[in-house]
């Protein structure tokens, strides 16, 4: 491997890490960070907004969106998701979730933006985890086929999150909070899928690699 494509290889690796210890982080700081504040449990994690933390928040979506925007895949659509997923996960830290209690006709708009922003970044989320991150060159090894089962994983907790929230907002549920616990799966997994993808979980062994280099 040339001294530039190794350099590219591992600007690659440390993006995806970003990515997902984001994503592995975020949740357990909001909601760590803000019990420890106040001792409030919001109801979802987009509801940090409104909280102490709303910085982290906005910050950590903007940095995901900035990260996603590098990001280049194998395949024209690969980076038009990429894309459609960054301006997305930017979209959900602009445009707040309507605030409890409701709020403005401005609030409300915002409130839909958001959930559509919110919608379309985990099905690009989910993409990544079902297609791009499973597919395989010349060389399958080992490794690369456990790989394969996280992102499977990955991707169906992402889908049913999805879905289960969807149908969560037709019932009550208290103080059960199901979209923050959702919200945290889906989040949780999106980033163990990136560690994986950026090789901080289930890496190649030594041969394995030389046998991925000599491939191409």
């Amino acid at each position: 491997m040339s001294p530039i494509r190794d350099t590219l290889v591992h600007s690659y690796l440390y993006l995806r890490r970003a990515i997902g210890l984001i994503g592995l982080g975020l949740p357990l700081v909001l909601i760590v960070g803000q019990l420890l504040v106040d001792g409030r449990l919001l109801h979802s994690i987009s509801g940090y907004y409104y909280s102490d933390l709303r910085d982290v928040y906005v910050g950590a979506m903007c940095a995901v969106g900035v990260f996603l925007l590098s990001y280049r895949g194998y395949e024209p659509l690969d980076d038009l998701v990429s894309n459609v997923a960054a301006v997305a996960a930017v979209g959900v830290a602009l445009f707040p979730t309507r605030p409890s209690g409701g709020g403005s006709a401005v609030d409300e708009v915002f409130g839909v933006l958001h959930l559509i922003s919110a919608g379309v970044f985990f099905l690009a989320l989910a993409y990544f985890c079902l297609v791009l991150f499973r597919r395989s060159g010349d060389s399958v090894t080992e490794r690369k086929t456990k790989r394969n089962g996280v992102y499977l994983g990955a991707g169906v907790v992402i889908l049913g999150a999805l879905v289960v929230m969807v149908v969560s907002g037709f019932f009550e549920w208290g103080d059960l909070r199901p979209v923050l616990w959702l919200e945290t799966a889906a989040t949780t997994a999106f980033g163990v899928a990136w560690l994986t993808k950026g090789e901080l979980i289930l890496p190649d062994s030594g041969g394995e690699k030389a046998v991925r280099a000599a491939a191409g």
